[in-house]
């Protein structure tokens, strides 16, 4: 799990505060092209949004006709971003950590996650709460860091003399669990899973995987500086799964 702190750190938070997701909410999300078609209908649906961050994902569902969205996350600094930018009756935002949530049996019709799982240890452990609380034909849509991405090397590229991404390093692919990375100038902890681990353990839970795919640059976006290297390994894995009947 993700220590709130991180987040709540305010040198680290003034940071992200400047990344286009945070500036531009979900038009600046590079993934969003490819997450919004797979969301289902939401209109009169209950849905819950598992490390809400500013609330992006909270607000979009209530414009598209949801009933009720609880967005959960552990920092304090974002729960108050998400009510300010992204407030509405028809949302309660809580501080509440992912595993620490209770997954009350049959509540929700979605339950949506958006860079967050990676953060979690347990992986089974939030798969079966997310199943128990999912509704009957209820959908489980998250986007995690990918497994290539989360075993990369300290998560950076190899450069040339002349600061040149030469290679993106993995290593100790099979060995997961924690990893430690610099993020926004700050030592973050993440959890590394494998591929047949978040897939896997999506179907030992009983979930009918319906898509799954890893994001990369849209044409219209390759002629941001850096982006075509976003090619060459992908950042994040998008699965959206089906409770059943």
């Amino acid at each position: 799990m993700m220590n709130a702190s991180e987040y709540d750190n305010e040198t680290f938070f003034r940071e992200y505060a400047k990344m286009s997701r945070s500036r531009q909410g979900l038009a600046g999300a590079g993934e969003w092209g490819q997450l919004r078609p797979l969301f289902p209908p939401l209109a009169g649906k209950r849905v819950l949004d598992l490390g809400c961050g500013y609330g992006w994902h909270c607000k979009y569902a209530v414009e598209q006709g949801a009933a009720q969205v609880l967005g959960i996350d552990l920092s304090r600094r974002m729960l108050a971003e998400a009510e300010k930018r992204s407030g509405d009756p028809k949302i309660e935002y809580r501080l509440c950590g992912i595993e620490e949530y209770e997954y009350p049996e049959g509540r929700w019709d979605c339950v949506l996650s958006n860079l967050a799982l990676h953060y979690i240890a347990d992986l089974d452990a939030v798969f079966a709460g997310v199943r128990r609380t999912l509704k009957p034909g209820g959908v489980f849509l998250f986007n995690i860091e990918h497994p290539s991405f989360t075993a990369g090397v300290r998560q950076e590229w190899i450069y040339d003399s002349n600061g040149r991404p030469l290679y993106w390093p993995i290593d100790d692919y099979f060995l997961t669990g924690e990893r430690s990375m610099s993020f926004l100038g700050c030592e973050v902890r993440k959890q590394h899973h494998t591929l047949t681990q978040i897939l896997m353990g999506l179907l030992r839970h009983g979930f009918e995987v319906q898509a799954v795919e890893e994001a990369q640059p849209s044409a219209e976006m390759l002629e941001i500086p850096g982006m075509k290297d976003e090619l060459r390994r992908p950042m994040m894995l998008l699965v959206k799964a089906g409770r059943g009947l």
